[in-house]
């Protein structure tokens, strides 16, 4: 299955004790903005974990509900319950359908959930998905490694960087802090 993830921009980062995600608001429908201000970053769980959508925009919802009731179950456990959606979505008839990728972090975890069974971790403490993931990814290391930035602000730079390079992402940005 490929996926074509476009329209939106999800990073995030941990940087010492605090941990960000941040998306931008742009929302396509093929070749044109349909919306410029949507939110795809929410905290959950208590607001204990921050989760981002990068993909069709009912399918991300429809994981984000997954995904609550599997933090739910599992009592907060990100790492648990982000394995136990991708199981489920790779193998569940409907949920293998939906074209979606989710960025997720709590205090000590930090995960990409995709369709196809994976729950990635990176290995420098930043996430980054959708079309203009590799930008924000690029522009966040860059930050990390030369700047004292609050952690906001960190992501919120590689997020306006992003948007300046990828036309599926603009500088609307929302950002949630833990």
């Amino acid at each position: 299955m490929e996926y074509k993830y476009h329209a939106t921009t999800i990073l995030g980062v941990r940087r010492g004790s605090q941990v960000a995600i941040g998306g931008d608001g742009q929302v396509t429908f093929g070749d044109y903005v349909m919306k410029e201000k949507a939110s795809k970053v929410r905290k959950l769980y208590n607001d204990t974990i921050i989760a981002g959508f990068a993909g069709a925009a009912a399918d991300a919802f429809a994981l984000f509900e997954k995904f609550e009731k599997s933090i739910e179950e599992w009592n907060g456990n990100l790492p648990r319950a982000a394995v136990e959606l991708a199981k489920e979505w790779r193998t569940d008839k409907y949920l293998r359908q939906l074209e979606a990728l989710l960025a997720v972090a709590d205090k000590n975890n930090m995960l990409i959930i995709s369709g196809t069974g994976d729950v990635i971790e990176p290995d420098d403490n930043i996430v980054a998905i959708g079309s203009g993931g590799p930008y924000a990814l690029a522009a966040a290391r860059a930050l990390v490694k030369y700047s004292d930035l609050e952690i906001k602000d960190l992501v919120k730079e590689s997020l306006k960087i992003a948007s300046k390079i990828c036309i599926y992402t603009n500088d609307k940005i929302n950002i949630e802090v833990l």
